[in-house]
């Protein structure tokens, strides 16, 4: 007996059922890829999001670690002991406390993280110290590797140029949110052949770093803005000034953007002395005559001075 041919009719639908089958197969195998890819993708979504969260985290302490490495080397020149290089001794003083921060998030993180400081450095704002720290860390089967950058401010921090300065063996004394020098600039002066010393016997200085915000600075020269500037003990943008990191070391004036603030005298002495700007004082040695020559508490300024300041020669404050 002979088989029956399939007709045409009998070949298209069984192509048809075959091209059906394989293309349910093909999607099929689409769909289990596409479910496995999304869920690895979650778990690495997931695993950078944890990383990004631990690195942010990190980082904003960074902020204040650098700040408290800081204040750590003004303590030490406080202390009476010199500070040679701040940006070794800061850098010192913060990888002591960022082993403590990486213990700290192993036990909070699971993490175990390694850094290292890179730099300290000036910055262009005599505000702000800039921090580089290389971090490394590992968690299960994932590792990074990153340079965290973040700038901790120096505001509030104490001036410890007159310290380091004239160190503490001289008499100066830090009270009150001022800096007493007694006959510590005296005999600094006389030291260096310098005249009217006798001028800045009982001078006094702000303690703390207060930013000056009568900015521009000329506006000083407007009624009772001088008076609120020296009763805040505020402190300006210099160029001439030496910025944080070299008022650690001593140096009256620096290379990089700083700052300076007004040494003010107490005296009815009217003899021409130093320029009462910390940077004149401590480095640049030029001399300027009182404000005010009938006011004991009358600054000494000189002429370039009184201009970036807006002061006439016979203002009082």
């Amino acid at each position: 007996m002979k088989r029956k041919r399939l007709d045409s009719q009998g070949n298209i639908l069984v192509g048809t059922t075959a091209i059906l089958i394989v293309s349910l197969l093909l999607m099929a195998v689409f769909v289990i890829t596409a479910i496995n890819f999304i869920h690895n993708s979650n778990i690495d979504s997931e695993a950078n999001d944890n990383f990004k969260y631990i690195i942010d985290d990190y980082s904003n302490n960074l902020e204040i670690l650098g700040r408290d490495s800081i204040a750590e080397a003004t303590q030490k020149v406080y202390n009476g002991l010199p500070v040679f290089n701040s940006e070794d001794q800061i850098k010192k003083n913060l990888n002591n406390l960022l082993e403590d921060e990486n213990n700290e998030f192993k036990e909070k993180y699971d993490i175990d993280l390694s850094s290292e400081v890179i730099s300290v450095e000036p910055t262009d704002s005599p505000w702000k110290v800039l921090f580089k720290v290389k971090l490394n860390g590992k968690k299960g089967n994932e590792e990074f590797s990153q340079i965290v950058e973040r700038n901790a401010s120096i505001e509030g921090l104490r001036d410890p140029l007159p310290i380091a300065k004239l160190t503490i063996a001289s008499g100066v004394m830090a009270y009150d949110d001022e800096i007493h020098y007694k006959t510590a600039l005296s005999a600094y002066m006389i030291l260096h052949n310098l005249d009217s010393p006798e001028s800045y016997i009982e001078a006094t200085a702000p303690l703390y770093m207060k930013k000056c915000p009568y900015d521009p600075y000329i506006h000083h020269g407007d009624p009772g803005v001088l008076k609120d500037c020296l009763d805040n003990g505020y402190f300006h943008e210099s160029a001439d000034g030496s910025c944080y990191l070299c008022r650690l070391e001593g140096k009256g004036k620096c290379p990089h953007y700083g700052m300076e603030v007004f040494i003010q005298t107490h005296t009815p002495i009217k003899n021409e002395s130093l320029s009462c700007s910390d940077h004149v004082v401590f480095a640049d040695h030029y001399n300027g005559e009182k404000i005010n020559p009938d006011d004991w508490d009358s600054l000494i300024l000189d002429n370039s001075h009184r201009k970036k300041y807006g002061l006439s020669a016979n203002e009082s404050y």
